[in-house]
């Protein structure tokens, strides 16, 4: 049995090569001591006898033989080319070499992925132009539990990125878009004890950061930490313009611009960390894996309202029913709040191989979050104060998980996974509003809460048909069962839904030998409901009191108990062409076929917290929906096509969406947040005359519209980011970094339009309301000391 036996179809295990060193012996005596041939027939004569003073030459020490066994993960692109599931592999040395602070913005440069957010800020993590919910997240194969921002680990702590474009039986099928896997950094491999310092400058405003990996080996014990801490100063400046106008009768029925600024300070600690027990026995072993974020904020918010139509005056008090536009609520706010965070989990596994060929895998996990928010916002209009309010909230998630399974090796190419899998999230809101000293939504109460339960079972076949076919065929069945409450008068809704997900992957090689393959992939997946989106309970706008009118633009928002998760059946077909010496050329295209399709839409609504009606934006399930898209993808050595040229790394990549909402009149009636297309190059050189890296990067998309429902559009501005970094190694073991993101800082640009009939007059008219925030971004600059200890 190989030291490492493993299917070459998906496995990243390892390679193992031996190289025997045969020492030439010397022989054991000279030709002339040699031991002659008995005496008979056919004997060669005897030696002439050696002197009688001569010393008898010394026996030469007999030489072993020397055998060096070594192992290595194999390369990421080896690994990318023997999946027969569409995956793109991130490692160690990518992940660092820009020198990025967050995941997000090593994310960012791959095929695909956009990252939401401000330039240089980060946001929320999207695959193929899919909204939040659509990515599967996972941390060392476990889906990230509730309140889990990827960004919360530095990418210090991970050794690598795993990205699946379709949903496998094992990894889950909660993957409409994909899957991402980050796996951290676990010290079996070699020992490390790096420390990193850095300091950086945005706006004026200088930031600090400190991270410390260390990996290494006490017998059978092989453990790891890695330490992060940071502090930061924000400045963020936006301005928004908020317009009414009839179009009837072209009448402004509203002007209003709010200028507003918001100053915070924020520090944070993240620690990671990892326990691995080897036992006597190969393939028997016990992890534990600890994780921890806590941090905390303190926020000033000012702002300034003005408005031009209708004339302002602010004494009049509240919005009488029949009046379309409410008056302006305040000309200066002010909002004082802070917040505090964390999140700990502990995982823990214990691995045992069964036989020679079968091991079995049993994991388990829990996880806490907490998050406190304490807020005194005032309003004043003509330096008098109008009104306050004081919101403290406390929201508290609990996930629990446990899994196992069984993997064996049937042959040396065919592999076969079976397990089953629990989890129980539950999350708790408590919240406390105080408006002039009056309690807000008692009717609510002061707890709500929301749990979801999930089981799952699955089986998975991988192996090599032929020499040209792999095939790797997978179902797995997921059972959720959702209960939220809405008030604290009504019963807790409960929904119960399964899913049976047939799953498909086929790789096809024209000649075994060749470096060109295919690869087609039918899959069904789907999307379930956040804990969030479900719980009623609503947060009014922070503009308009609650005993007025709001607007269209500037809604309460409100989850929905009744939410079904979406059903999706999909289609990837990819082109792979790997190149002599590294690299990879792709063309890749998909589809899915979405039903019970989420999404948040405003509407007008009587609700049982405001004596007037209130716009509001709910979630529901809307219909079916169809996304295609192409991804294009080129990776390699500007010296691999033309001879002569710099041993300069490039990496191009691009891709174009489009989709379609069929409950929803076109035209833009795309699904949530997907750009058009998205674009990203990049290159690296290291001088070979100077100890000296260097690269940048370049990526946007365009701005483009989103038609929600016959009544209201998103729009969302054009996105460029350029980046560049400059390494200097001083000594293997000590390097200077300086890196710049964000080169050309653009303002981000966000609006929403709303079209509906009021009342104006007595008449019904036709009113568009249009909101257009905008919000300037900022160079980054960062000198970073990398050490190795």
């Amino acid at each position: 049995m190989p030291l490492c036996a493993a299917p070459p179809l998906v496995r990243a295990g390892c390679i193992v090569s031996a190289t025997i060193a045969l020492a030439a012996l010397p022989a054991a005596a000279s030709a002339q001591g040699a031991a002659a041939p008995a005496s008979g027939e056919g004997s060669a004569p005897p030696a002439p006898s050696a002197p009688a003073n001569a010393e008898a030459p010394a026996a030469a020490p007999a030489t072993l033989e020397k055998i060096v066994i070594t192992g290595s993960r194999i390369d990421e692109t080896t690994e990318r080319r023997e999946s027969t599931a569409a995956k793109i592999v991130v490692g160690r040395d990518e992940i660092e070499r820009h020198g990025d602070t967050t995941l997000g913005d090593v994310l960012k440069r791959l095929p695909g992925i956009t990252v939401d957010g401000r330039p240089g800020r980060g946001g929320a993590i999207r695959m193929r132009g899919l909204g939040a919910g659509y990515t599967q997240i996972l941390l060392d194969g476990e889906r990230v539990p509730p309140g889990f921002s990827i960004d919360s680990l530095s990418p210090q702590q991970v050794e690598r990125i795993e990205i699946l474009r379709a949903p496998t039986a094992e990894t889950g099928a909660r993957a409409i878009a994909g899957t991402i896997n980050i796996i951290t950094r676990d010290g079996a491999s070699r020992r490390i004890n790096d420390l990193q310092v850095a300091t950086s400058v945005e706006d004026g405003r200088a930031q600090a950061r400190v991270a410390w990996t260390r990996n290494d080996r006490l017998g059978p014990l092989t453990f790891n930490h890695s330490l992060s801490a940071f502090r930061q100063s924000l400045a963020t400046d936006s301005t928004t313009r908020t317009r009414a106008v009839d179009l009837d009768g072209g009448a402004t029925l509203l002007d209003q611009r709010l200028d507003a600024t918001a100053r915070e300070h924020r520090s944070g600690l993240h620690a990671t960390g990892r326990l691995q027990w080897r036992g006597s026995e190969p393939g028997h072993s016990v992890v534990l894996t600890p994780f921890l974020v806590v941090g905390r904020g303190d926020t000033r918010r000012t702002g300034a309202l003005a408005q031009a139509v209708p004339t302002r005056d602010c004494s009049a008090g509240p919005s009488p029913p029949e009046d379309p536009t409410p008056l302006c609520p305040y000309d200066e706010s002010r909002s004082d709040g802070s917040g505090r965070y964390a999140f700990g989990r502990l995982n823990g596994a214990w691995l045992r191989r069964l036989t020679p060929d079968a091991r079995i895998e049993l994991r388990s996990g829990i996880g806490l979050f907490r998050n406190t928010l304490e807020r005194v916002a005032t309003e004043r209009t003509d330096g008098l104060q109008t009104r306050r309010v004081d919101d403290d909230a406390t929201t508290r998630d609990r996930n629990l998980t446990a899994s196992g399974k069984v993997i064996a090796l049937l042959a040396a190419d065919h592999n076969v996974v079976a397990g089953v899998e629990a989890e129980s999230n539950r999350r708790l809101d408590r919240r406390t509003t105080l408006q002039n000293g009056r309690p807000l939504l008692v009717e609510f109460g002061d707890d709500v809460e929301a749990s979801a339960t999930r089981l799952a079972a699955y089986a998975q076949d991988e192996w090599n048909v032929t020499p040209n076919w792999a095939a790797h065929v997978g179902l797995r069945w997921e059972g959720i069962a959702t209960r939220s409450s809405a008030s604290a008068e009504t019963p807790r809704a409960t929904n119960r839904s399964s899913v049976w997900s047939p799953l498909l992957h086929a790789l096809w090689k024209p000649d075994p030998k060749s470096r060109d393959q295919v690869r087609i992939s039918l899959t069904r997946s789907y999307r379930s409901p956040g804990l969030a989106d479900l719980i009623a309970r609503p947060v009014p706008n922070a503009r308009y009191p609650i005993d007025g009118r709001n607007t269209a633009t500037q809604p309460d928002r409100a989850g929905n108990p009744e939410l079904r998760p979406e059903l999706a059946t999909g289609v990837d077909v990819a082109l792979e062409r790997y190149l002599d010496g590294g690299g990879v050329l792709s063309a890749s295209v998909f589809q899915r076929w979405i039903r019970d399709f989420m999404r948040s839409q405003t509407t007008l609504e009587t609700v049982p917290w405001s004596s007037q009606p209130r716009y509001v934006a709910r979630p529901r399930n809307i219909g079916d929906a169809v996304t295609q898209g192409i991804e294009l993808e080129a990776k390699f050595r500007l010296s691999q096509l033309v001879d002569g040229a710099p041993r300069t790394d490039l990496r191009l990549n691009a891709s174009a969406f489009r989709s379609r909402v069929r409950s929803v009149p076109g035209p833009d009636n795309r699904l949530d947040r997907q750009p058009t297309y998205v674009l990203n190059a990049g290159a690296d050189h290291r001088f070979t005359a100077v100890p000296l890296a260097v690269g940048g990067n370049i990526n946007g998309s365009p701005g483009y519209r989103t038609r929600i429902s016959e009544l209201q559009t998103v729009r969302q501005g054009r996105k460029l980011v350029l980046d560049a970094y400059a390494l200097w190694i001083v000594s293997p073991s000590l390097q200077l970094r300086m890196s710049a993101s964000n080169l050309n800082p653009l303002d981000e640009v966000t609006g929403s339009v709303f079209d509906d009939v009021r009342s104006i007059d007595g008449r019904a008219r036709s009113v568009r309301e249009t909101s257009t925030t905008t919000t300037p971004s900022s160079l980054n600059l960062q000198l970073r000391l990398e050490a190795k200890l």
